[in-house]
């Protein structure tokens, strides 16, 4: 009897633990599920998922809203190269076409002093350098006391020997120094033998001189020269004394230069 009792309480006693065990568990087993069923329903990946680059990402991205602002075929629209091509035909032929340039360049009007009428002082003619246009035209700005201008002066005397009488070269000596005038420059030229014409250059004529091609052609000893070709273009030459030779060589393309 006491057998049996004994064996009923450990029945009952097992029985109770077992119910206290299952009590203690359930709590922790619904945490589990609560947990997991709100992983399944939201996880990480599943929200980033629910803004994808097509739906939320591409809504409102830089981009995107770039994208809308400014699109490729607005820019297209706004200028296009045709456009661009028809503004610059536009610029171009409301300012300077090239045609228009060379116009200009072929119309422009020559230096003052070529019109400046000069006198010979030798036979007291008139002319001007513009009355020797077409011919290519030697000219130095001189003074009677300057030697160095002297010295150039003979070796012109040589070029007109090897050149002989060519009626499209010219030589003119202008006298710059203002206390110089035509009668002592006419005797100057006379004692030495020069033969072609010589003038004094009236002031505006030197200040010009001076201006376009530079201070050194209104001073003697640096034997100032320049040529002027067929076209009413000057070229300045070298300062210092130039030798028969290397005039000769200068001149010969101007020389043989057609109009």
């Amino acid at each position: 009897m006491k057998t049996r009792m004994s064996l009923i309480s450990l029945i009952l006693l097992a029985a109770g633990l077992l119910s206290a065990c299952a009590s203690n568990a359930a709590p922790k087993e619904v945490m589990i599920d609560k947990v997991a069923e709100t992983l399944l329903k939201e996880t990480p990946a599943d929200a980033m998922m629910k803004e994808t680059p097509t739906d939320g990402m591409m809504k409102e991205s830089p981009s995107a809203a770039m994208m809308n602002k400014v699109t490729p075929t607005a820019m297209m629209n706004k200028v296009t190269p045709t456009a661009m091509m028809e503004k610059s035909t536009e610029a171009m032929s409301t300012t300077e076409t090239p045609e228009a340039m060379m116009d200009e360049d072929m119309t422009m009007a020559a230096p003052a002093w070529f019109a400046a009428t000069l006198s010979d002082v030798r036979s007291g003619e008139s002319f001007t350098i513009s009355d020797l246009a077409g011919k290519v035209v030697l000219v130095e700005t001189m003074a009677i006391w300057c030697p160095t201008c002297l010295r150039q002066q003979k070796q012109v005397s040589e070029l007109h020997s090897l050149l002989g009488e060519r009626a499209d070269f010219a030589s003119i000596g202008l006298g710059i120094d203002p206390n110089e005038n035509a009668e002592q420059l006419k005797a100057y030229i006379e004692s030495n033998g020069f033969d072609w014409r010589y003038a004094i250059a009236p002031v505006e004529v030197s200040r010009e001189i001076s201006q376009l091609y530079g201070d050194q052609f209104i001073n003697p000893p640096s034997a100032p020269m320049l040529i002027i070709d067929r076209h009413g273009n000057a070229h300045p030459l070298p300062f210092g004394v130039k030798d028969t030779q290397s005039l000769m060589e200068t001149l010969e393309p101007f020389l043989n230069e057609e109009m």
